[in-house]
């Protein structure tokens, strides 16, 4: 039901990719999905899709297009991990995409929230504290947060995580528990990318996005406008 739009960068004008959900009925708000390492998946496709069909026009911005541009035609290709990391670590695992995210935020009708997962969850960090027009957010297993401490989230935000993960271990999760003590931070019992296809884990994917969806209707997503 979606289709590829092209949005321009709140920071010089440059042109990338992202991939739209509309919605058919009432309209909660509009919706910012950040990808993993692996980009624009088919299974985020699907996700935005989902998110559309209960009412949040949903957009899927391409954050490595400047260094390659197009969605991913699969959800895990493992002989491009090192490319696709380095592309992490060219954009400080989000801090130099703030400009996509911006102009995708922009591009929406408010209320306008985000969510974001692995590198994504850690770029969602970085929009709470540094981007505008976001009404809260919510991250999913972002390894980096805890490397980005000082940016602190400006609209309420959410933490999905593992208990599992050796990515973000007990100590990563109480650096962030003791950092911000107020900002709700869910552990569940599953390791990491519990939401994505190689590593799902039905009962934490379907707890976390029931607690992500009251988490934005408490903060601006309710039911309005057509």
């Amino acid at each position: 039901m979606g289709e590829t739009v092209r949005l321009n960068s709140a920071a010089d004008g440059f042109e990338f990719a992202a991939y739209r959900a509309g919605v058919r009925d009432a309209r909660r708000g509009g919706l910012v999905i950040l990808h993993a390492i692996w980009g624009v998946t088919p299974h985020l496709r699907a996700l935005a899709d989902s998110y559309a069909e209960i009412g949040y026009e949903t957009l899927v911005p391409s954050l490595f297009d400047r260094f390659q541009q197009g969605f991913a035609d699969q959800d895990i290709d493992l002989a491009l991990k090192d490319r696709q990391m380095g592309f992490g670590d060219a954009t400080h695992w989000g801090g130099d995409v703030l400009d996509a995210v911006q102009a995708a935020i922009d591009a929406l009708k408010p209320p306008v929230f985000a969510l974001g997962f692995c590198y994504g969850g850690t770029t969602a960090w970085l929009a709470a504290a540094r981007c505008t027009g976001l009404a809260s957010v919510a991250a999913y297993y972002g390894g980096q947060i805890t490397d980005n401490l000082d940016a602190a989230p400006k609209v309420p935000i959410i933490l999905h995580l593992g208990r599992t993960d050796e990515l973000i271990p007990p100590d990563k999760v109480e650096a962030i528990r003791g950092a911000y003590p107020d900002i709700p931070v869910h552990l569940y019992d599953a390791g990491h990318a519990f939401v994505a296809p190689n590593a799902y884990d039905a009962e934490a994917a379907r707890l976390s996005h029931l607690r992500t969806l009251a988490f934005f209707a408490r903060n601006g997503g309710g039911r309005g406008e057509a």
